[in-house]
């Protein structure tokens, strides 16, 4: 981290060093930019009279020597303002408006550094105009505070038997964990931080700091090497050697990295730094601003991209009952998993990790109780489409052709896992898997994966990112506070993009009662909080987690799941605080559906509903927990609710939820 205060200064938010400086504000002028030009190329961000960030050196460094930020001379400065409207195909609204002011400073050296200010944030990027390709040895890109504030910290989980030093080991991870609050100073200096990342400011303020359009370059991560309030990037090297290995032999595992992180066109744009800042903590669970700062879409006609739900295998262990065949990795067991979703008008059923021989992370050999063509077909018959599991390596290695072969057979997408990483060579791999499966007409879903960064709207077939410590770590995790996990992620995570956090237990337990059961699993929390997270969470491909064998019991619950939608033409977050509670109100059509989860506080709602008011909403049909929910979690009431002066009261149990249809 390049300190860059004057002792006397160290508690200002802009200095007043004798550089160049230059301001930009948001439309709204609450925001404010200064970046100052000169023997480091920093910058400093306000709203209002809260400082958001205090001066932060931004900068690379090239493998020939060349320093871009240091002794900084510009030679123009131009400025634009931009307000128009994006429409969205596959969205938590069918169209945004985009308002921002644009500065441009070209630099002596052959590069430029673009500024922009929203009124929901920030963001920069560098860009080069190099004839010949460069190699990026490092970043710069500093966060500095002006004050010791409390973090909500992501932190890589580490994984043993790693080889390279403490650092170097934390880039093989599949960025899932839960939040650490800690103060910024007291932040494990070796342990890096993935993004997205919560800095709680003054005035009830919060900045999320993330990237967007990420793009043939590595993923940033955050440390605080030195004890201070700030923080530093830090990014993978690019692979010198890599093996086949890994989790059933479907991984590239780096051996050794060179000493720069990405090798690059000489002419480009490089990713958007960004920060997206709020007055209150609703408006992080509603922000548009990666969507924003992402290339738009590379697919010209994205008609035939279906979003929508789908039955899931793995996550119930294949445990159907009351058949007369034995349940596990075969056709018979995939044909009642068809016929539950046909039955409810579910889109999809995914074939999770089996179907294929194992170890051989060959995509064409597949195990001889599974005959793909015959399930295809037997879908078609009953309006379903199948959906394959594939681990990296096994599709890396001959994508175009596992792509063109399944699309012919008639599968409709992919579910791809196992990247566990994002340096440069992995990044690329997640455009080549998304522009080679939308020349199939295939859809993206992506596991064990790093946050999205826009990809979602460049590439429109990509409909969910895992990214996130989601229900499936409740198989084997008895540790973790999952309920106020849910109440944190939607202000942090999500605002990078949507999440397959694979909801829809309905095996519910309150905290006294839960237990980690790898084949008979549950969820921390009631059963209407796994009927809220339908619409809490943002997830245009959204998997039914439980056993259809459950949800033909559950008849009452799965109608609702089953009709929900998963992507949106109007969203309206109604209120939340971060770890606590969080209201978010969606409409498709003519339908308004509201959402409300807690932490373990039992605590009562009074819902502002103005906005359904412009549809004539006047009554609807709430799932609510039920009066024993505080004890029996699965206890829930489903019935009639007036809306009367646009106020409606609920009551939310310990871990609670409710969900209403308007």
């Amino acid at each position: 981290m390049k300190k860059i205060f004057l002792s006397a200064l160290l508690m200002l938010c802009v200095s007043a060093f004798a550089q160049k400086q230059y301001t930009l504000q948001s439309p709204d002028g609450k925001i404010s930019i200064t970046v100052e030009a000169g023997e480091q190329l920093t910058y400093a961000v306000t709203h209002g009279k809260t400082c958001v960030l205090a001066p932060s050196a931004i900068g690379m460094t090239l493998t020939d020597g060349t320093q871009l930020g240091q002794k900084a001379v510009v030679k123009n400065a131009k400025t634009r303002s931009v307000s128009q409207s994006v429409k969205t195909p596959l969205y938590k609204r069918a169209e945004i408006p985009e308002t921002y002011n644009e500065l441009t400073l070209t630099l002596k050296g052959n590069y430029k550094v673009i500024f922009r200010a929203y009124d929901e944030g920030v963001a920069y990027r560098f860009e080069t105009d190099f004839r010949k390709p460069i190699i990026i040895e490092s970043e710069t890109a500093d966060f500095n505070f002006d004050a010791d504030y409390q973090g909500v910290i992501p932190y890589v989980l580490r994984r043993a038997g790693q080889e390279g030093d403490l650092i170097s080991q934390q880039f093989y991870n599949s960025f899932e964990n839960t939040y650490t609050h800690t103060k910024l100073s007291q932040m494990d200096p070796e342990k890096l931080a993935f993004l997205p990342l919560l800095v709680e400011l003054n005035d009830g303020k919060k900045a999320v700091i993330t990237e967007a359009d990420l793009e043939d370059f590595p993923g940033l991560y955050l440390y605080n090497p030195d004890g201070e309030n700030g923080l530093s990037a830090m990014h993978a090297g690019y692979p010198k050697t890599r093996e086949q290995g890994g989790h059933n032999n479907l991984q590239w595992l780096v051996k050794e990295r060179e000493n720069y992180i990405a090798k690059v066109d000489g002419k480009r744009a490089f990713p958007w730094r960004c920060i997206v800042i709020s007055e209150n903590d609703k408006e992080l669970a509603d922000s548009d601003l990666v969507y924003l700062l992402a290339s738009p879409s590379r697919i010209e006609d994205d008609s035939w991209i279906q979003p929508g739900k789908v039955a899931w295998d793995w996550w119930n262990a294949w445990n159907i009952y009351g058949v007369d065949f034995k349940a596990g990795i075969n056709n018979d067991t995939y044909k009642y998993y068809i016929d539950f979703a046909s039955q409810y008008g579910i889109e999809y059923v995914i074939l999770d990790e089996g179907w294929a021989v194992n170890k051989q992370a060959d995509l064409f050999q597949v195990v001889p109780e599974i005959d793909i063509q015959e399930l295809v077909d037997y879908g078609d018959e009953r309006n379903v489409g199948i959906v394959l599991w594939v681990g990296y390596a096994a599709i890396d290695k001959d994508m175009d052709n596992v792509c063109q072969y399944y699309s012919d057979m008639g599968v409709k997408g992919f579910k791809v896992d196992f990247m566990d990483g994002d340096d440069q060579m992995i990044v690329d791999f997640y455009y080549r898997m998304a522009a080679t499966a939308a020349k199939y007409q295939l859809f993206v879903d992506f596991h064990g994966a790093y946050k999205p960064t826009g990809l979602h709207r460049t590439y429109p077939n990509v409909l969910n990112h895992e990214g996130v410590y989601g229900l499936e770590q409740a198989k084997w995790d008895n540790k973790s506070d999952f309920v106020l996990n849910e109440v944190t992620i939607p202000f942090i995570r999500m605002v990078a993009g949507p999440m397959d956090y694979t909801q829809g237990a309905m095996r519910n337990a309150q905290k006294n009662n839960f237990a980690a059961v790898y084949t008979e699993a549950m969820s921390q929390g009631t059963r209407c909080r796994q009927l809220a997270e339908y619409v809490i969470f943002e997830s245009p491909f959204n998997m039914l987690c439980d056993s259809p064998s459950n949800y033909l019991n559950e008849d009452e619950c799965t109608q609702f799941i089953a009709t929900v939608p998963t992507v949106w033409d109007e969203t309206v977050v109604l209120d939340g605080k971060v770890g606590e509670y969080l209201v978010i109100a969606r409409r498709k059509d003519f339908h308004w559906y509201v959402g409300a989860i807690t932490n373990w506080e039992e605590r009562d709602l009074y819902l502002d509903l103005s906005v359904l008011s412009n549809f004539g909403a006047k009554s609807g049909r709430i799932f609510r927990d039920g009066p024993n929910a505080n004890r029996a979690a699965r206890d829930y009431v489903a019935e009639q609710v007036q809306v009367m002066g646009n106020k409606v009261k609920v009551h939310l149990a310990k871990g609670g939820g409710a969900v209403m249809v308007f």
